[in-house]
């Protein structure tokens, strides 16, 4: 049998091809930079899809897992924190400082479902932003805390000037999600996740442990999103103010798993390309064209397609949801458990 290579690995390729197609493009055309913004949303996502996807609960407060990771990287790494234990030992201490965070979420709320659950996480994630907010002796409240430093191979400290090494750092760090996703979807733990999506009840009944599964899917998704959060504020050597990890970065989360499939890797994917990628490539790259032929720009806000951004999303959604209610790529995994 030929072996056809599946949609997750014809994403990958060609978004590692990327970079060496910019190569013969104007510079006017690149977009490796922005798509750095869609491997990072991926991976946030990826990790609000094991919760939701995966188990069934609706989380709306996964930014402040984000937020949390962001800022536990800050201290154990800043200049201004006794710590300073560098950028590869921090962003793997976010992954258990997330699962804690995650844990402590999860314990309280293992009996809610549906919209309770979903208020619940919803309030969390503001909890987080105003804890941070007002938490200024630590946090630095709305300054944030910065520089915080990248990595070093060679002896040689990354900056923000090295794209190229960037973009494949994140590169690299979202394959690896992928796979340790993947292998947890195809584990005994994931079948357990997909079955009490499908019913409670009858989960309970075949002997699987609900609470505690419920609660391994809470920590893994807070986990995969404060890993999001450490290399994103590395990225920017910066944590940024509390209310960049607000609700809307949870929303944008949750339509990226809604557009591209509920429950698939291939699906999160290709929705962050989608969502993210509407924003960072086709708005910006819009505006600039429109702003080199004399059109638009601040004398005329109607023109400028960024000024519509927010209208062109909720169509994009509405189509989606309304063409393709199961995703642009619904999963198929459910066929193996079957």
């Amino acid at each position: 049998m030929r072996w056809r290579p599946g949609p997750i690995t014809l994403i990958l390729a060609s978004a590692a091809l990327v970079p060496l197609v910019d190569l013969a493009l104007p510079e006017s055309l690149r977009i490796s930079e922005a798509v750095r913004g869609v491997f990072l949303y991926a991976i946030l996502a990826l990790g609000l899809n094991v919760v939701t996807g995966y188990a069934g609960l609706l989380n709306l407060g996964i930014a402040a897992f984000m937020a949390i990771g962001a800022y536990a990287f800050a201290i154990l790494t800043c200049e201004i924190y006794p710590f300073q234990i560098g950028f590869w030992p921090a962003l793997m201490l976010t992954i258990p400082i997330g699962a804690l965070a995650g844990f402590l979420l999860g314990a309280p709320t293992l009996r809610l479902r549906g919209d309770y659950l979903a208020i619940v996480t919803l309030g969390f994630g503001e909890i987080v932003q105003d804890v941070l907010k007002n938490l200024d002796t630590i946090t630095k409240g709305t300054q944030g805390i910065n520089p915080l430093p990248g990595p070093s191979f060679g002896g040689e400290q990354w900056t923000s000037s090295n794209e190229l090494g960037w973009y494949y750092l994140l590169f690299a760090l979202l394959v690896i999600v992928v796979m340790a996703v993947r292998n947890l979807e195809r584990s005994r733990l994931g079948r357990a996740w997909f079955s009490i999506r499908q019913d409670e009840l009858a989960s309970r009944s075949m002997g699987i442990r609900v609470e505690r599964v419920k609660m391994l899917a809470f920590s893994t998704a807070a986990a995969i999103a404060a890993l999001a959060g450490g290399i994103s504020a590395s990225v920017l050597s910066s944590t940024g103010e509390p209310s960049n990890y607000d609700f809307q970065v949870s929303m944008l989360a949750l339509c990226i798993i809604i557009v591209g499939g509920i429950g698939g890797i291939a699906g999160v994917l290709l929705g962050a390309l989608v969502m993210i990628g509407l924003n960072s490539i086709v708005l910006v790259k819009a505006t600039a064209a429109l702003a080199a032929m004399g059109i638009g720009g601040q004398g005329n806000v109607l023109l400028s397609p960024n000024n519509w951004k927010y209208l062109i999303f909720g169509l994009a959604l509405v189509l989606a949801v309304r063409l393709k209610p199961d995703g642009l790529l619904p999963p198929r995994i459910e066929r193996s458990i079957r």
